[in-house]
């Protein structure tokens, strides 16, 4: 009798315990769904972090860059050097020359050339100089250069030089700095312009130009 009353007292207690069992199944289960739904949030978040990082040194690695350099050769003549230090070949189309105290360019060279990674194009300047510069100047003069690119087209942030010309006479045509910025994209992939500066607009008008000459002739 007395083991009868026992389970008799503890029934109740019992049922409870097994009633409550689902509920604390789902409790358990939802514990874990959580902690693995952080884990997967952190996961993602780490390999959306590797993606960028591998993209942007795949970026720096492939992007185009370009270093000019103004060389006198002698009083009358200088010459340029453009060096390419990306692994990129680039299509050369522009070569502007300005005086720091004028906002335009005042020299304009169109150009057609291409240059492998890792290569240098030289070409004198002769008369662009002076009429970048005119017969007397002392000052810092600044040069860029805008090209193609894997479908896209760049420019290259201003180097200067410090010049000295008398009587057109050149008497010094040093170095001031490299260029501070990497190249600049004017033009992305689709033909969709970047940014809308002049000298992309005189690119641009002059390849339609040249285009609709030769399908005139």
């Amino acid at each position: 009798m007395n083991l009868l009353q026992w389970f008799n007292q503890h029934a109740v207690p019992f049922t409870l315990i097994l009633a409550y069992i689902p509920l604390i199944a789902t409790v358990v289960t939802t514990i874990v769904s959580l902690v693995l739904v952080r884990a997967t949030l952190r996961y993602t978040e780490s390999s959306d972090r590797s993606l960028a990082l591998s993209r942007e040194q795949f970026e720096r690695e492939w992007a185009p860059e370009l270093h000019i350099k103004l060389e006198r050769l002698s009083a009358r003549d200088a010459r340029i050097l453009v060096t390419n230090l990306a692994k990129i070949s680039v299509l050369m189309q522009m070569v502007q020359m300005r005086k720091l105290s004028m906002a335009v360019p005042s020299v304009r060279s169109f150009l057609n050339e291409p240059l492998v990674g890792g290569t240098t194009w030289s070409e004198d300047l002769g008369k662009r100089l002076y009429a970048c510069t005119g017969e007397n100047y002392e000052g810092q003069i600044a040069v860029s250069i805008t090209f193609y690119a894997a479908g896209r087209m760049y420019r290259t942030d201003w180097f200067r030089f410090q010049a000295q010309v008398r009587n057109n006479q050149l008497l010094q045509l040093d170095p001031v700095n490299i260029s501070a910025r990497r190249v600049r994209v004017l033009h992305s992939r689709n033909g969709s312009r970047i940014t809308p500066p002049e000298l992309v607009r005189d690119v641009v008008d002059a390849a339609k130009s040249n285009a609709a000459a030769a399908g005139s002739s």
